[in-house]
């Protein structure tokens, strides 16, 4: 079955940095689009940022120029680089890997900024 697993989530102090991953399983990796996600609590789960499946990339406004999605399609993983965390970036993050009409997410892993 698909799986989507994320890791690299914890706690981190105000500007420093993070690595999520997320490593999928049961696709054809290299056909999917990957995104990265979040939802804080009482909000609704905003897109990050995408990487199609030929490597072009999108990156929503509030984390323009801090955050950078990447893609291994040897190893099946996308990640996340966070780097000047703030506060308001605590929240769940989620992966999603999406072709067409067809959509898959992780678990979620936490992310804690503290001031």
């Amino acid at each position: 079955q698909v799986q989507l697993v994320e890791s690299g989530g914890g706690l981190v102090q105000a500007g420093g940095s993070l690595r999520l991953s997320c490593a999928a399983s049961g696709i054809i990796f290299s056909m999917y689009a990957m995104g990265w996600y979040r939802q804080a609590p009482g909000k609704q789960r905003e897109l990050l940022a995408v990487i199609g499946s030929g490597g072009s990339t999108s990156t929503a406004d509030p984390v323009k120029g801090r955050f950078t999605i990447s893609r291994d399609n040897a190893k099946n993983t996308v990640s996340l680089q966070m780097n000047s965390l703030k506060p308001e970036d605590t929240a769940v993050y989620f992966c999603n890997a999406r072709m067409g009409g067809t959509y898959y997410w992780g678990q979620g892993t936490q992310v804690i900024v503290s001031s």
